[in-house]
């Protein structure tokens, strides 16, 4: 089994930065991959940014510039980074897991982000 548990949300003004943590734990093999998505009231949840374990990284088109992931593959753990945050960020952030060819999720840090 997989346990992925996420921190780091909270409440933030418009154009503050909030750094959220995830380290997964558990059977995990080497080339796994891990990314963030978020879902905020009423709507899907979407991708934020992904990173393969060699470093390849992908980014919703939303936070392009303003969001930076990353990770550290010897603690099993990504980052994302986000800057100038703006109120439409405002989600539950889901961070994910692949690996084994199964996806494994947390549970979700809310960020808030007021005008």
């Amino acid at each position: 089994q997989v346990q992925v548990v996420e921190s780091g949300g909270g409440l933030v003004q418009a154009g503050g930065s909030l750094r959220l943590s995830c380290v997964a734990s558990g059977r995990i093999f080497s080339a796994n991959g891990m990314g963030w998505y978020r879902q905020a009231p009423g709507t899907q949840r979407e991708l934020v940014a992904t990173s393969t374990s060699r470093g390849t990284t992908y980014y919703a088109d939303s936070v392009k510039g303003r969001f930076t992931i990353s990770r550290d593959n010897a603690k099993n753990t990504v980052y994302l980074q986000m800057n100038s945050l703006k109120p439409e960020d405002t989600a539950t952030y889901y961070c994910v897991t692949t690996t084994g060819g199964n996806d494994y999720w947390g549970q979700g840090t809310q960020v808030t982000v007021s005008s």
